[in-house]
């Protein structure tokens, strides 16, 4: 336990503590020893596949542990049995982290601790284990209640490791921890009743397996969506962070997009997978500048029509690169066609009109946005109304005037940004304050299983478009490609609209 603070480590013993007083009661009566060993079995043979399945980050394939048989033990068996059935399969569980022990000692102490809750709330309602199944559907209330007091209990001690191993506020990792476990907690109580109710029915245990076994096989199927969809943003995080790495005048950029391309996709009334690809769109719209000299991004004052040339294949180059993504489906239209303008005259196929694919018009006014409205080390942001005066000015020619009318309304509806800092350099006036960030709990030390808070990793809400200015001192020389047309002072030879 050396690597584990002590703080940590006291709350550890206490939670073990408390499981073994919680479980003592167990000594002084035959609970069913013949029910408590069958459930103990059952959680444990279903349990064992995720933990084997698990990656070298000890992340198991399911992104929590199978509940309902928990929670059928809790209202099959007194407070004191029902603890006991969680221990085996939490402690043959494969841990690849070190310290191995201590970690398997954490899941199966917060876990007993958390069926002893669900069985002990589920008393205090007035059903009580009687030798009959539970009076169905009248124990659905006092189920719910043991369910929800099961959630409470695992994200309060979740929210204690993390706060006495990582130092996160304990208020902060509850918030970021119990939204998302409610609903899917309560599910899992009402699988959990229905094993119950079958289990003690004459047609006996056996029966309670017809409850299980969808349970299980639908929780693997959102195990593997839950990996799919992991890998997704592993994959676009690893995208932009290499742009963002390329091309450090932009830092931030690509996520803004992605935001702003929801923002408008929302209000065009978009179905939920097509917004997600829009997201997406977004995001990796400007990932061909990989394939961009990096002496061309970062050259200072205007392009030779040479360099401006190879800027202009930024498109086709993310086009090459994103190609077999399959999950990105029309996003990959959109990173092709970005730069393509309503009238014709725009790269790299003078596409015109609904020529142009509709991600790729969305993608084109969040871009322009963004650019214009972003502080850079060479220009002051202009203000929102500005920009948004700019983008309807070029609705007709540039932009569709759909995307832009979209926009404007999605900016009314959740507020309008002052100013966006993408640069990492210094500026010569001082930055805008950085908005109150709402900090969000990192994967516990002791908990691998836990999955990421909402709001980790790549954005997906439409929060308002803001970011703040990285240090680092550029040169303010650097050529401005920003804006739907190049304005007064405006280096000559640059491609207008858009971020290069």
């Amino acid at each position: 336990m050396t690597s584990i603070p002590v703080a940590a480590r006291a709350y550890l013993l206490c939670v073990l503590l408390c499981t073994a007083v919680c479980a003592l009661p167990v000594l002084d009566r035959d609970p069913g020893w013949g029910t408590v060993g069958l459930l103990v079995a059952l959680y444990a043979l279903c349990e064992l596949p995720a933990h084997r399945a698990a990656g070298p980050d000890s992340t198991p394939v399911s992104p929590g542990s199978f509940f309902p048989v928990l929670l059928a033990a809790a209202f099959l068996l007194p407070p004191a049995a029902a603890v006991l059935v969680a221990v085996p399969g939490a402690l043959l569980g494969r841990v690849d982290e070190r310290p191995a022990t201590v970690r398997r000692l954490w899941r199966a102490a917060r876990l007993a601790l958390a069926t002893w809750a669900a069985a002990r709330t589920y008393l205090l309602f007035g059903v009580g284990h009687t030798p009959g199944p539970p009076d169905f559907p009248y124990a659905m209330l006092s189920a719910a209640a043991g369910a929800l007091a099961f959630c409470l209990v695992l994200t309060a001690l979740e929210a204690g490791i993390l706060a006495t191993a990582e130092g996160l506020p304990p208020r902060t990792a509850w918030r970021g921890l119990l939204p998302g476990s409610v609903v899917p907690h309560l599910v899992h109580g009402l699988a959990g009743l229905m094993m119950a109710v079958l289990w003690r029915s004459p047609y006996g245990p056996v029966s309670a397996l017809f409850v299980l076994l969808p349970m299980y096989i639908s929780c693997w199927l959102f195990a593997q969506y839950h990996r799919e969809s992991t890998a997704h943003q592993a994959t676009l995080r690893a995208l932009v962070q290499a742009v963002d790495l390329k091309d450090r005048y932009t830092r931030g950029h690509s996520e803004r997009v992605g935001r702003a391309s929801v923002l408008i996709a929302r209000e065009l009334r978009m179905d939920p997978e097509r917004i997600e690809r829009i997201r997406f769109a977004g995001i990796l719209h400007d990932v061909g500048k990989l394939g961009v000299p990096t002496r061309v991004l970062r050259k200072e004052g205007p392009l030779t029509p040479e360099e401006r040339r190879v800027i202009e294949l930024h498109p086709e180059y993310g086009h090459e690169i994103v190609r077999g993504i399959g999950f990105l489906g029309e996003a990959r239209a959109a990173i092709l066609h970005h730069h393509e303008r309503l009238d014709g005259t725009g790269y790299p196929h003078g596409l015109a009109g609904e020529q142009i694919p509709e991600f790729a018009r969305v993608v084109a006014v969040a871009d322009a946005f963004d650019a214009m409205t972003s502080t850079r080390s060479y220009r002051r942001a202009r203000p929102v109304e500005a920009a948004l005066r700019e983008l309807e000015r070029c609705a007709g020619t540039q932009f569709d005037p759909r995307m832009v009318t979209a926009l404007v309304r999605a900016l009314e509806q959740y507020g309008r940004p002052t100013v966006v800092t993408s640069d990492d350099a210094t500026e010569p006036h001082p930055p805008p304050s950085p908005p109150a960030a709402q900090p969000s709990p990192p994967r516990s030390s002791l908990t691998s299983s836990a999955p990421l808070p909402p709001g980790r990793g790549i954005p997906s809400q439409p929060a308002q478009l803001r970011a703040t200015a990285r240090p680092g001192g550029r040169n303010p020389g650097r050529r401005a490609p920003e804006g739907p047309a190049p304005g007064p002072g405006t280096p000559r030879g640059r491609t207008p609209g858009g971020s290069g």
